[in-house]
């Protein structure tokens, strides 16, 4: 049996892939940046077992667009959003409702629950406020959509294996 965050990983990317070829940086707490915001794979935590709901989210460069997603191995949902950003500002719209929203973002390199990075969203009424990453869950910026996928298939399953007794 898959890991849970298997299926996150599929549904994320293939939701993403539907309307984009996939893009990394680095930043500190003191002057966050999109570098290290976008392009990335970020959780709130890793699953503890096949029922645990985790949130995703993710924003790409190449044609910019988002991901909102909560879901557990059995059970899930997502929303897609498309953005402009300006410093660490991302200026939302939700297409299915017309929702638009200013969501401030920072992130920093932080060493919290096995996690590399920390990212703190204020202003969204999606998904969580804060969500970790891992050195390695970038997303490329020359990834056909198939080889994406797979991408985020190894990087949430190499991170679902860590937590399954």
């Amino acid at each position: 049996m898959k890991k849970p965050l298997v299926m996150l990983g599929v549904v994320a990317a293939g939701a993403l892939a539907v309307k984009l070829w996939i893009g990394a940086g680095v930043d500190d707490r003191s002057a966050s940046e999109p570098g290290l915001i976008l392009d990335r794979v970020w959780v709130d935590h890793l699953p503890s077992g096949d029922r645990d709901t985790v949130n995703a989210f993710a924003a790409v460069t190449r044609e910019p667009i988002g991901i909102f997603q909560s879901t557990s191995q059995w059970k899930g949902s997502y929303e897609l959003f498309q953005y402009e950003a300006s410093g660490a500002e991302l200026r939302v719209v939700f297409p299915q409702t017309g929702d638009k929203e200013k969501v401030r973002a920072r992130a920093w390199s932080c060493k919290e629950r096995g996690m590399d990075f920390c990212l703190e969203l204020a202003g969204s009424s999606r998904g969580v406020k804060r969500y970790h990453s891992r050195k390695g869950w970038e997303l490329g910026t020359s990834a056909l959509a198939a080889q994406a996928i797979a991408r985020v298939e190894a990087i949430v399953g190499a991170a679902g294996s860590a937590s399954t007794p």
